[in-house]
């Protein structure tokens, strides 16, 4: 089922005072912050407004996936355009245009949240419609700034709505401040939204696709982890595994997590509702600027995956990957299932010998991305930016291993064990208590590491950890990872993270480049 959060740019009615004090014009077609903020409707189609940021192209509809996925050492640049590959190999300039997108957007998707947790509480309206519209806010805006602090490390920290123009500039915040109001954010998302919204009264009814409390804790979990607040973390995911927030488990095929036809499954907590053209309408791409009741719903995540002769081919699993997954055998002799789910490959032991809907057409030592791709679910070709599979932001695999890992780090490795294996069990792997008994913390380190490379390649993760993991400080992991993927020999410290655009840099001048990049 695929829901379309309407889109309303909220931001314009701020941004439309005139400079001319002579002249005022009112665009009676748009409404203004003195006609707005009145109303229960105001307020839903405010908090839908945010959900339209995560659609454009600085978000998941291409871009932001896109630049996380290269710096990892499971995908690689094959691309004509030159500022993916520079992303990849991270020499990436200041003035690079995708990495401005993804600035602009992210920043979009603050600004219309901080509007709503500004003008909604003054709304007479149901108690509870107004709880949930807040707690949607708060997840969104935390969402946003927990994209940014791991993308570009340190950027300006805005809760409010500017009061006047001295307030234009904000400086960088702290790194520390960041994440202290993404987990703010997080745990007041968790204190004001619902399990699900099947039976809640209001506009929002039966509506699939919305932020939950279960989705709040799972991200106020992880955003501990990455502070290493463990002990706090655990808390959080002994929750969702125990089933207070919603009945999550993992889907017994691994590829339900990417397919279409099995969106908002039980596994995941927080999937962007993408949709075709046929299932909701629409006929103007969902780019980015100020959106358009004509606007579609689309993902360009799939047609830039896409396999030579079958999109644009802008990247490629590495070798790395591939072997990776043939580490282990199934306990039933067989390939480990999660290769062909995520990579397409000539693999005539396990039936797999076509490429989208033809006999397999290139060399059969080529590999390309499956996941996120149409690959076995539609057409013989990625229709041209139509994609509608959804991006899943959290899955249940996620909180196991994480708490996995956060067991680990508290001395807690025995007891690991048990939720890395269920994650294991869906690939018919051999229990790792028997085939690596007794590890040491730093051994499971190591097996947490491989073991969230293959269940969460190409999914815009291994960036993330490789940073948390503090590998690009260390000699010898920096070393491993070059050795598995050629992009990382062009590696300079700081430049795991992206560099401030230059625009934003010339332009406020309380801005600093972080601090990673000097």
């Amino acid at each position: 089922m695929k829901i379309y959060i309407y889109s309303l740019l909220v931001g314009a009615m701020l941004a439309g005072a005139s400079c001319d004090s002579q002249l005022e014009l009112t665009n009676p077609n748009i409404p203004t912050t003195g006609t707005f903020w009145k109303t229960e409707s105001d307020a839903v189609a405010a908090v839908n407004s945010i959900y339209n940021s995560l659609m454009i192209d600085g978000t998941y509809m291409r871009m932001f996936p896109s630049l996380m996925d290269g710096r990892g050492d499971d995908i690689q640049g094959d691309s004509p355009w030159p500022d993916l590959n520079l992303v990849a190999n991270f020499t990436i300039p200041t003035t690079s245009g995708p990495v401005f997108w993804v600035w602009g957007a992210h920043y979009q998707m603050v600004w219309r949240a901080n509007q709503v947790l500004t003008n909604v509480p003054n709304i007479e309206m149901d108690q509870n419609l107004k709880n949930r519209v807040l707690g949607q806010a708060y997840f969104l805006r935390g969402l946003a700034y927990f994209n940014l602090a791991n993308f570009y490390k340190e950027v300006p920290l805005i809760t409010t709505l500017p009061a006047d123009r001295s307030e234009f500039y904000p400086a960088t915040a702290t790194e520390e401040a960041i994440w202290e109001q993404i987990i703010s954010d997080f745990k007041n998302a968790k204190a004001n939204l619902p399990v699900n919204y099947q039976n809640v009264t209001g506009p929002d009814r039966g509506n699939i696709g919305r932020a939950t409390s279960g989705a709040a804790t799972g991200m106020l979990g992880k955003a501990l982890v990455y502070r290493k607040r463990w002990a706090e973390a655990i808390v959080q995911f002994t929750e969702l595994i125990g089933g207070q927030h919603g009945a999550y488990r993992l889907m017994e095929n691994y590829r339900d997590n990417f397919d279409p036809r099995t969106e908002n499954n039980a596994e995941s907590l927080f999937e962007v509702q993408f949709a075709t053209p046929a299932e909701v309408g629409g006929s103007e791409l969902n780019w980015g600027g100020n959106p358009t009741a004509n606007w579609t719903q689309v993902s360009a995540q799939a047609i830039t995956y896409a396999a030579r002769g079958y999109g644009f081919n802008d990247f490629l699993p590495t070798r790395a990957l591939y072997d990776d997954y043939h580490k282990e055998m199934t306990v039933d002799g067989r390939k480990d299932p999660r290769l062909l789910a995520t990579i397409a490959s000539f693999e005539p032991t396990e039936n797999s010998t076509r490429l989208y809907n033809d006999p397999w057409p290139h060399p059969v030592t080529d590999i390309y991305p499956r996941k996120y791709t149409n690959d076995g679910f539609g057409p013989s070709v990625e229709p041209v930016f139509r994609s509608g599979i959804n991006y899943r932001i959290l899955r249940y695999a996620d909180i196991l291993m994480l708490h996995a890992e956060a067991l680990n780090e508290l001395g807690r490795t025995a007891e690991a064990y048990s939720f890395i294996q269920q994650v294991r069990n869906r690939a018919k792997l051999p229990n790792l208590a028997t085939v690596k008994p007794g590890m040491s913390q730093a051994q499971m380190r190591d097996q947490i590491a491989h073991e969230r490379f293959l269940e969460f390649a190409i999914e815009g993760q291994r960036i993330n950890d490789l940073i948390r993991w503090g590998w690009f400080e260390n000699p010898a992991k920096l070393a491993f990872l070059k050795s598995r993927d050629a992009e990382f020999n062009t590696y300079t410290p700081g430049n795991q993270w992206m560099p401030i655009p230059q625009g934003e840099l010339d332009n406020n001048p309380n801005l600093s480049p972080n601090s990673a990049n000097n």
